[in-house]
């Protein structure tokens, strides 16, 4: 058991599901701390049933924290986690801020949960679309070695956040009435559309979040020999990220080897039955933990490839069931 643990950006959508999931999943905490900006201050939330009032995020409000599981964009994260770990804090970080520094580790819990043995005060979350593929990749990597992956996401609009999911709806009303409609978030109008750039643009065509894709996977598998080439598309898709993925090995996997080592692998659940139309979809997928996978297939094109396809739900392992799973790890070590 812990004393206090504090979830920092509390008011976001990844914030506000990590809340559930200390409580869903009793977490061993005796007080949950909320802090955000100045404008959620004294903002009521309800945990479990019990009111919390949201607190100012300040060098203070780490006083007394034993550890902090952090959902903010990259500058806030950037200025907090050294005041916290100033004050002995522990840091979960959900930002993009330090995954790629050498000193902090990238875990997946299923994956790598030894990196958390080399933390020095953070611990990093990966991105959502690398952390579902890559706990795809993990098993197959083990047996065979993964040499190359092409992968396409299909990312839903949560994943830019509350106000990216407001213009969906809005965006889709205004689409289908012929009204004007809102384009603050995007490049381009979502409603009906694909936006394939998500990030920023980058040398050689790709986009920052192509590029951590595939930097990531090569910290997490601790494998700088893996090629990846990621396309990273914006769907009008409410909720969970969709990816075609194609894994070249060093040694040839056949279907039935692929389906073993996934059906085997914690947080994996296999639905593939193409005859009878199963297999996993953004909305049969939200709201769960795990990673889903169907569509397994040889690649005719390529004697050691497979291809496949999964969902996860980007919320919830890809950002804040990955973030409690670590967060319970360094609980369990602690004990």
């Amino acid at each position: 058991m812990i004393e206090t643990v504090a979830v920092v950006g509390a008011t976001g959508a990844v914030g506000r599901i990590i809340l559930e999931l200390l409580v869903s999943r009793r977490f061993p905490a005796s007080r949950i701390k909320v802090l955000a900006s100045e404008r959620s201050v004294g903002r009521t939330i309800l945990v479990g049933g019990n009111p919390l009032t949201v607190e100012l995020l300040c060098p203070e409000a780490f006083d007394g924290v034993t550890l902090a599981i952090g959902s903010t964009p990259d500058d806030v994260a950037a200025e907090f986690i050294p005041w916290a770990v100033a004050r002995g804090t522990i840091v979960v970080d959900e930002s993009g801020t330090f995954r790629m520094d050498p000193s902090v580790p990238l875990v997946i819990p299923e994956i790598n949960p030894h990196a958390l043995d080399r933390h020095r005060g953070i611990i990093a979350s990966p991105n959502c679309s690398t952390t579902q593929m890559v706990m795809v990749l993990k098993p197959l990597h083990d047996k065979a070695r993964v040499r190359r992956v092409v992968v396409s996401t299909y990312q839903a609009v949560s994943g830019a956040g509350l106000a990216a999911s407001r213009e969906l709806e809005q965006g889709t009303s205004a689409w289908l009435t012929g009204s004007v409609e809102p384009q603050q978030i995007f490049s381009h109008p979502i409603a009906g559309n694909l936006i394939p750039q998500i990030g920023s643009p980058r040398d050689g065509g790709f986009t920052s979040e192509e590029i951590k894709m595939a930097l990531e996977t090569r910290k997490i598998l601790e494998d700088d020999s893996i090629g990846v080439c990621a396309t990273c598309v914006r769907v009008p898709v409410a909720n969970c990220h969709s990816e075609s993925i194609i894994i070249e090995t060093e040694r040839k996997l056949s279907v039935e080897e692929v389906r073993r080592l996934l059906s085997a692998t914690p947080g994996i659940t296999i639905e593939d039955d193409l005859f009878n139309s199963k297999f996993p979809t953004p909305r049969n997928s939200n709201g769960r933990d795990d990673v889903r996978v169907g569509r397994i297939r040889e690649d005719s094109s390529a004697p050691k490839s497979i291809a496949l396809w999964c969902v996860s739900d980007n919320l919830r392992k890809g950002a804040a069931t990955n973030a409690v799973q670590i967060a319970e790890l360094l609980t369990a070590h602690r004990g």
